[in-house]
């Protein structure tokens, strides 16, 4: 069931928006998102928290300094998501510029798992020789891999931004903006978001130190394409800090000053660059990064991040595209797995979702995951076979319900059940016994029970009201897309009645529609839905500019419809 509610919106708030200059429907849009005032809405990079707010960060800067001035050899230790490879290209790149001496390395996840484990560092010692290795986007679970990494006589920097455990890795330093005794205000910085952040407090220990002055310093800006691009397709929530990021990036890409494999995986998306979005970095760009990590090594794209030449970016691009889909090919028959396994499911009896199959594979349940948790609004996880007897699970959660925290129950009331887990509220991973599974999905079952109220499990849509018809223009569409939205920022969805006008099945999954209020008549689209609406219709929609042989009209996306 989905409940469509209107946002509660503060008047006060409203009305001092507008008198500060803002549009009437965005000042309400604004204040029902819990903005205040203006400032809260400056994109400038000169409104980013500093970075001396974030715990060690200092330590951090002078430690990396002493490393570059005595030519040390670094060794960054990347995830295999796009957060990671952009966090590595962002750290490679940085580090580069600020003179030091540096590589990576990235594990592939179906030999060595998620982290700095102690065979990645035995590895990278191998093949590297690292005096320091940096983490990007993982670390702050490698309790055992800093341990032999210091056994080796290796330093390890922490640089990561997932939850910590009650015990942490005894790195040389940990930045990290969830680490306890942080008072860094924004606790959603992605991975890329913390390497960016170190790097400026590297820049400016390297200023103190006389070896750059304001105007011979590297620009660090110039990296911030790469950053938005993590940071969105990191889901992670775009609070007013990750809203610079984001913005800064997006103006980059739209004037064209972009690196060269950031404007090639928009080409090979089929998406324009000048008119880039945060929907395009999270849903066009970053599956295809993410599709090398699920699939295959993610080291070719992080050298689609981190090569200047076009031509092999190009390539990267066109190869990282025949991947995705490839795993658009495996995702689909794995769905269609899980659902004939859970065929006699009945969501009225269940709080949680747990389904796994000898024949799935690592690298794309987390998605399937996603699409799960999507059609049956329960907290979800999907597992496939590892190595030797084990299965890895990929978790996604529903508001409410904190994912890793729900995991740490089940590893507390039976601790022999879970050998690793990790994550945050939204997304999390685990390993166990193939035999563990069936007690895992009932302990995890009981967990659901226990935390998730009838009204939790009930999908709500929450829309911004009803849309006033002088707003259905291709001119309000652009002072839309002139903001950040996203993850905990959300979209605009209005909410109103229209008479049904016409509605016919596109492509036998999707529901073209012609819509009519106030004597206007509108186009509109609901994706992935076929269900005849009746006369007239409440409709939750978003506001599209659909261009169509040179010409740009609006269009309704359809959120949520039912017949009234």
């Amino acid at each position: 069931m989905t409940r469509i509610v209107t946002r509660a919106v503060p008047q006060r708030d409203v009305e001092r928006l507008i008198q500060e200059g803002i549009h009437p429907v965005m000042a309400r849009l604004y204040a029902g998102r819990g903005l205040l005032n203006r400032q809260e809405l400056s994109s400038e990079l000169s409104a980013l928290i500093a970075p001396a707010g974030l715990l060690h960060i200092d330590t951090a800067a002078a430690f990396l300094a002493d490393a570059i001035a005595a030519r040390k050899k670094l060794v960054i230790v990347a995830d295999y998501d796009c957060d990671g490879a952009t966090a590595c290209a962002v750290g490679l790149r940085g580090l580069r510029m600020l003179g030091a001496n540096v590589d990576f390395i990235v594990p592939n996840r179906f030999e060595y798992g998620y982290g700095l484990t102690p065979e990645i560092v035995a590895l990278a010692e191998r093949e590297k020789s690292p005096d320091i290795i940096i983490t990007v986007d993982n670390g702050i679970a490698s309790i055992d891999g800093v341990a032999e990494a210091n056994r080796r006589g290796i330093e390890v920097v922490v640089t990561d931004h997932h939850l910590p455990a009650a015990t942490l890795p005894a790195a040389r330093v940990i930045v990290n903006p969830n680490q306890p005794e942080c008072g860094f205000p924004s606790k959603h910085l992605a991975g890329v978001g913390v390497m960016f952040y170190v790097l400026l407090a590297l820049r400016a220990e390297l200023r103190r130190r006389g070896v750059f002055d304001q105007q011979s310093q590297p620009k660090l800006d110039a990296l911030l394409d790469l950053v938005a691009l993590g940071t969105v397709a990191d889901v992670v929530k775009l609070d007013a800090n990750n809203r610079i990021l984001v913005a800064q990036g997006l103006k980059r890409m739209r004037a064209g000053r972009m690196h060269a494999g950031v404007a090639a995986l928009f080409r090979a998306a089929g998406r324009e660059a000048r008119r880039a979005t945060p929907f395009d970095l999270g849903f066009a760009l970053g599956p295809r990064l993410n599709a090398a990590g699920r699939l295959a090594d993610m080291a070719l794209g992080i050298e689609c991040l981190t090569t200047d030449d076009e031509g092999r970016a190009w390539a990267i691009a066109q190869q990282l595209d025949g991947i995705n889909r490839e795993r658009r090919d495996i995702e689909a028959g794995m769905q269609d797995t899980a659902l004939e396994l859970l065929d006699s499911f009945d969501p009225h009896d269940r709080s949680t979702i747990s389904v796994f199959d000898a024949g799935w594979h690592q690298g794309v349940i987390g998605i399937v995951a996603s699409r799960l948790k999507d059609k049956f609004y329960r907290p979800t996880f999907t597992f496939a076979p590892a190595a030797d007897g084990w299965i890895k699970g990929s978790g996604r959660s529903i508001p409410g319900f904190h994912l890793r925290d729900a995991l740490d129950l089940v590893s507390k009331h039976a601790p022999t059940l879970i050998d690793k887990f990790g994550g945050h509220a939204m997304a999390a991973g685990l390993s166990l016994r193939a035999e563990n599974f069936d007690a895992f999905a009932a302990a995890f079952e009981m967990v659901g029970k226990s935390w998730l109220t009838k009204n939790q499990l009930e999908r709500v849509l929450e829309s911004d009201g009803s849309l006033e018809d002088a707003f259905f223009t291709t001119q309000f569409i652009e002072l839309l897309e002139s903001q950040v939205w996203g993850q905990g920022f959300a979209p605009p969805v209005f909410c109103d009645e229209f008479r049904v006008i016409s509605q016919r099945v596109l492509k036998e999954r999707h529901l073209k529609l012609q819509l009519e209020r106030n004597g206007q008549r509108h186009d509109a689209i609901w994706f992935g839905h076929t269900d005849d609406l009746g006369a007239r219709a409440r409709v939750a929609y978003r506001l599209d500019a659909n261009e169509y042989n040179g010409v740009t009209r609006v269009q309704l996306m359809v959120e949520f419809a039912q017949g009234v």
